[in-house]
């Protein structure tokens, strides 16, 4: 009997393993687990889509917040995630620091003494992680912007292909020379002119006067008020293949805009300083020109003022 129970044992088990065999093959099997992870990762992609902004981010930190995000949903993209192309996504964050603006505030009767202080990202807020055909897009208009500027006519412009997207006030430098502390040698203050590319952002610039090398901490503003200075991207670039500390910069006074009036820098509001900054990431090109022949307002073709 008992021989009988092995033998009907040992012949289920038989049968069971050829038909296991032939019915779920291993290529299958490693197949299935294969697209359970696959869909596994998918979600977790699709989750982090949109990510909520879980308290208000102020200014002075808002660098580090956005590039926290970064290093975090960088894996999970294929392309390069960036801030630029994370903030061109989600165009809200441009208009909410342009709103940060020390001169859009007093408008609104709000005096603003530290605008580091002030809300760059509002609590609730969604940010979203753009998909790989959004990225393509951002990425792409990137590759094709230049920003052109006109220094006589005292405008800053930003192109993409051919299409002017933004034009802007700008100031530029003097028509001195002059010994700064900061280099050491007596320095031609114009503004040069050249072709090339924007080299590097400073998010967190040290305000230091070039003529006696001194770091300050406060500005006088157009109004006579006294404020700290505001955390805003200094843009450095590469004119002809040299570096001649030229930078595009904000401005606390914007009276001088229209002037030939810096050390070589071309200063800008504060709103349209955040603009260039998110449509200049690094390599952008950039023209500086000296074009007496402008247009005004009519459409007309006009001579501008010498002023170099």
């Amino acid at each position: 009997m008992k021989k009988i129970v092995a033998f009907f044992v040992i012949s289920i088990t038989i049968i069971l393993l050829f038909t296991l065999k032939f019915c779920c093959p291993k290529d299958e099997v490693f197949n299935l687990s294969l697209n359970l992870a696959n869909t596994e990762i998918f979600s977790k992609s699709i989750s982090v889509k949109k990510v909520v902004v879980q308290k208000e981010v102020l200014i002075e930190n808002y660098f580090n917040y956005l590039d926290s995000l970064v290093h975090r949903y960088q894996p999970l993209t294929t392309y390069g995630l960036s801030e630029h192309v994370l903030v061109r996504a989600n165009p809200w964050i441009i208009d909410t620091l342009q709103n940060t603006d020390y001169y859009r505030m007093m408008a609104k009767d709000s005096f603003v003494y530290n605008q580091k202080k002030m809300i760059a990202l509002p609590m609730g807020n969604t940010i979203i992680i753009p998909d790989s055909s959004k990225a393509k897009k951002i990425l792409n208009s990137f590759d094709n912007t230049t920003i052109d500027i006109n220094i006589p006519e005292f405008k800053l412009r930003i192109y993409e292909d051919s299409v002017q997207l933004f034009e802007f006030p700008i100031r530029v430098g003097r028509d001195e020379k002059k010994y700064l502390e900061m280099s050491g040698r007596i320095q031609d203050l114009r503004t040069k002119t050249g072709k090339g590319f924007i080299i590097n952002h400073v998010r967190n610039p040290r305000y230091v006067n070039p003529v006696n090398n001194h770091q300050y901490f406060v500005t006088k503003r157009d109004d006579g008020k006294v404020t700290k200075l505001p955390q805003i991207p200094f843009i450095e670039t590469e004119i002809n293949g040299l570096r001649y500390g030229q930078l595009i910069h904000p401005t606390t006074n914007p009276r001088t805009l229209g002037k030939a009036y810096s050390n070589g820098c071309i200063g800008v509001k504060e709103a349209d300083a955040w603009v260039i900054y998110f449509y200049a990431p690094i390599n952008t090109k950039i023209n500086i020109r000296y074009d007496l022949s402008g247009v005004n307002e009519m459409g007309d073709i006009i001579t501008l003022k010498d002023i170099y």
